[in-house]
């Protein structure tokens, strides 16, 4: 959210809760917070917020943060693209000796002991 943004979302605040001092020195310290955040996911909290208590919320009741990417997500879709590409025959192989090298480890695990 931009600095405008966020004094937008403080000038609320004060406004809908009269009762509470919104300092400079007070809006100096939320205001970064508040830039992390996302203006219209704090602004629809907000209104939530308002509609159902009397008393001012903290930040962290408002909050709303920007959606991430999520990037395993994105490399399980990268890989199974990738996968699709690649012949059964080549996927049958490598099944093969996969179980194979299973075989070998769990022989030789149970030889140990």
């Amino acid at each position: 959210m931009k600095r405008e943004e966020a004094i937008d979302v403080l000038e609320h605040i004060a406004a809908m809760y009269p009762k509470v001092e919104m300092s400079r020195k007070k809006a100096k310290m939320l205001l970064p917070a508040l830039m992390e955040m996302e203006y219209a996911g704090v602004m629809t909290k907000l209104r939530q917020f308002a509609t159902k208590y009397p008393y001012p919320p903290t930040i962290a009741e408002i909050a709303a943060y920007p959606k991430m990417p999520n990037e395993h997500l994105e490399n399980i879709k990268k890989w199974q693209e990738e996968a699709n590409k690649v012949s059964e025959q080549t996927k049958q192989q490598f099944r093969m000796q996969l179980e194979k090298l299973i075989i070998q480890k769990v022989n030789h695990e149970n030889y140990k002991l």
